[in-house]
């Protein structure tokens, strides 16, 4: 029994060994996940963008803004005039604070009654919370010091914050605009990615080397039932969220099939590169499970993707939920339109003609 039991172990051993995909996967794949996990989860995130409309430009004002800088939560990112220029750069995803101090700011902290208004971007779960927090926790602390300073009782500063586009700051509300990106993304990458490591499998792919085709052409002929089975998976998805589970949808649905075609085609393109550096299906989807859950955490489901490593941020780029995500919380949640998603949009198209010549190259490659 013993003989049979240690040749079959050899055996699998052997076949282990030879298959090095699969090794580099489990071995080398954990590792990075790890490091990305520890790197990516902020419970209390820092730097968060902030815009201004300073209408006193008094040194009171001033003081109190070198509160918020010096705490190291918050970066001014941009300075207007009025508080629908604020309104207008947390729409366009330009800061996820803003901040209007009134003309008389200075005049109503020498008479003890001095308001400013905090407007936090509500449609992003950790960093609305972490806004919130945070812009409390130094409006307090500028207030005691101008107390201790006057040596009298009573805050003489109290912050007017209001919530956007969430106000009840509904989970759902967070999570589902983000999940409808990964799992888009996700299912996308699937599609190629295990249908071409089938052919191969298979021997179908000797079939197609003998045709006229070129590999371009069956690129694109490899993408187009897929996308159109994509893009019905994400007006499904869309569907739910908002009949069933609640979310609203404020903006344009045009707009949202135009970006949803956008980002499937991404994950498509980036589904036949995984395909074209794999043998076989089980390395497809390990090595497509491996960029699914580093999206995860690098695209901005939960944590904002400016709060990672610099290195780890310039990775997230290659992700389309990157820019999808705030393609779908933009639309959602906020009702904004193509001006304030252009960004996004130019990106997704540039990633997407980037994935699919790299895609066809490789893919050439193979064939060659």
């Amino acid at each position: 029994m013993w003989r049979r039991i240690l040749a079959i172990t050899q055996k699998e051993t052997i076949q282990l060994a030879r298959d090095r995909a699969t090794l580099i996967a489990l071995m080398v794949g954990t590792s990075v996940e790890l490091i990305l996990f520890a790197a990516a989860i902020h419970t209390d995130i820092k730097h968060i963008p902030m815009v201004v409309a300073d209408q006193s430009l008094s040194a009171e004002s001033r003081s109190y803004l070198r509160a918020f800088v010096q705490s190291d939560s918050f970066d001014i990112v941009s300075t207007v005039s009025n508080q629908s220029q604020v309104v207008q750069a947390i729409d366009g995803g330009q800061a996820s604070l803003g901040m209007v101090i009134p003309p008389d700011f200075a005049q109503r902290v020498a008479q003890r009654n001095a308001t400013v208004m905090l407007l936090v971007d509500g449609s992003s779960s950790f960093t609305s919370q972490s806004s919130y927090n945070a812009a409390n926790a130094i409006s307090q602390q500028y207030a005691v010091s101008l107390v201790s300073v006057a040596g009298q009782t009573g805050s003489p500063l109290n912050p007017h914050i209001q919530i956007l586009y969430n106000p009840d700051l509904k989970d759902l509300w967070f999570i589902t605009p983000a999940f409808l990106a990964m799992l888009l993304q996700a299912i996308a990458q699937n599609m190629t990615a295990l249908s071409i490591a089938r052919e191969r499998e298979i021997g179908t792919i000797e079939a197609i080397l003998v045709t006229p085709i070129r590999p371009f052409e069956l690129v694109i002929a490899k993408m187009i039932p897929n996308l159109v089975l994509a893009f019905t998976n994400a007006v499904t998805l869309l569907i739910v969220g908002v009949v069933i589970l609640g979310v609203p949808f404020r903006g344009s649905l045009l707009l949202f099939c135009v970006l949803s075609l956008l980002t499937v085609g991404c994950g498509l393109a980036m589904g036949l590169m995984i395909s074209s550096a794999v043998q076989t299906q089980n390395q497809a989807q390990q090595l497509t499970a491996l960029v699914n859950i580093s999206g995860m955490f690098l695209g901005g489901i939960m944590f904002p993707a400016y709060a990672l490593p610099l290195v780890l941020h310039v990775i997230s780029f290659i992700f389309p939920m990157t820019y999808f995500i705030p393609i779908v919380r933009g639309i959602a949640l906020k009702g904004i339109g193509i001006n304030e998603l252009w960004g996004q949009a130019l990106a997704l198209v540039i990633l997407f003609s980037t994935l699919l010549l790299v895609a066809t190259r490789l893919f050439r490659q193979r064939l060659d």
